[in-house]
């Protein structure tokens, strides 16, 4: 193969032709066929917390896409030739909250981990384009070199933009207690007084742990960096108050997510905190069980991010959820179909009713089945309440009498995903 002045190679015109039609049917492929390359990007984190981190997740998926439809978009206009990267404000937001999780520049190197599936898919596509070996041979070498070069450039240059700010990340205090939660979230022998030290936080009381994020996928100013920092600093703030606490341990997980730690065992919402909340659109808010000490800090988190990574999975659009109340519905959708045939097969016409009949049967089993606090609960008549009782039995498969547990497992996924039935 030939090369040009700056050492390009020349790409004949059959290539060429054969490399736009390629392009053309990456740039239109449906979002859900690159879900592959997203989690093979995270995987490259070699972390598992921040692998299971849906806001980490969503910034990848952004970045991926941004980048693929680039590199599509400047080889149907110049196919074969080299792609100069764009880099978006989404690929350095997510450079800089990789690092905030106390890992080097080299975490950079997720974007090669994402290469090798996107070569396959790549490879896919050529293979549906031509059956001549000597077009097939020239389209996978220029495609190859096209690829690797457009990643290398894309990582030089964001290298390059956040070095200062990875050196000020990994020096700041923040990257110290994120170093710090990584070895008691791993049981490394850490004594509690150097834990402490390092997070400015008594460890040796009470806490309630919970993760505030920003699932943002709407209106600017729920996209923006500095409205979501303000305002998931404002639903903390709120939180904090409405628990009378004059302290609280904050860790930056990322430019959308904040790790929070209170020391009171249990958190209380109050109207106040309530009406923050509505006030910043697209927030949310996760929380742990509460416990005592190094354990109880450690395992409220956990707590807290298994209730986060549910309502990710279920892309539930519910504000504030606790552990207590999701702990059956995250052991039970760690097979989201199988989850939804439960609800279907045990709930019937229930499942899609409407939510005034749902709530009724819920707060009726939640009353341990006394119709008069029930209708107490929903400020409604008695007589109310039984007609809706009688019409939830008409739904369902089974008398509500006969199968208790299980309906009132299945209305509780039916709460957090009820767009899905």
């Amino acid at each position: 193969m030939h090369t040009d002045g700056s050492g390009w190679p020349v790409v004949s015109s059959r290539t060429r032709e054969l490399f736009r039609q390629g392009a053309e049917l990456v740039l239109t492929a449906g979002e859900e066929e690159f879900a592959d390359l997203h989690r093979a990007a995270l995987t490259g984190l070699r972390s598992s917390a921040a692998s299971d981190d849906p806001t980490l997740f969503e910034a990848t998926r952004l970045v991926n896409t941004h980048n693929l439809r680039r590199w599509a978009a400047a080889n149907i206009t110049n196919p074969g030739e080299r792609v100069v990267p764009q880099l978006s404000s989404e690929a350095i937001n997510l450079a800089r909250d990789v690092v905030r999780r106390g890992l080097d520049g080299r975490a950079l190197d997720s974007y090669r981990t994402a290469q090798s599936v996107g070569w396959r898919r790549w490879m896919e596509v050529c293979f549906t384009l031509t059956s001549e070996a000597a077009d097939l041979q020239d389209l996978l070498d220029i495609s190859s070199l096209s690829i690797s070069t457009y990643l290398d450039d894309t990582i030089d240059e964001l290298t390059a933009v956040i070095e200062s700010d990875i050196r000020d990340l990994n020096q700041g205090t923040n990257a110290t207690r994120m170093a710090t939660l990584t070895l008691l979230l791993e049981g490394a022998p850490i004594s509690r007084a150097q834990a402490e030290t390092r997070f400015g936080y008594r460890l040796a009381t009470e806490h309630t742990a919970a993760i505030i994020w920003s699932a943002g996928a709407g209106s600017a100013e729920e996209t923006d960096t500095g409205n979501v920092a303000s305002a998931l600093e404002a639903v903390a703030d709120a939180l904090m108050r409405s628990n009378n606490c004059n302290r609280r341990l904050t860790l930056v997980a990322s430019s959308r997510s904040l790790w929070v730690w209170l020391p009171t065992a249990l958190l209380h919402t109050t109207e106040a905190f309530n009406a923050t909340l509505a006030a910043s659109p697209g927030v949310r808010v996760a929380i742990g069980r509460g416990g005592c000490h190094i354990e109880g800090f450690r395992r409220s988190h956990l707590d807290a991010t298994a209730v986060q990574t549910m309502l990710a999975r279920l892309a539930s659009t519910q504000r504030v959820v606790r552990y207590d109340e999701a702990q059956l519905p995250i052991l039970m959708t760690s097979d989201l179909p199988k989850a939804d045939e439960f609800v279907l097969d045990t709930l019937g016409g229930l499942a899609g009713a409407d939510d005034e009949l749902r709530e009724t049967v819920s707060t009726y089993i939640r009353e341990m089945f006394n119709t008069s606090r029930t209708a107490e609960r929903m400020f409604t008549h008695r007589n109310t309440v039984l007609r809706r009782l009688a019409r939830a039995d008409e739904l369902l498969p089974r008398p509500l009498a006969d199968n208790v547990t299980n309906i009132g497992a299945a209305l509780e996924l039916v709460r957090l995903r009820p767009s899905a039935y």
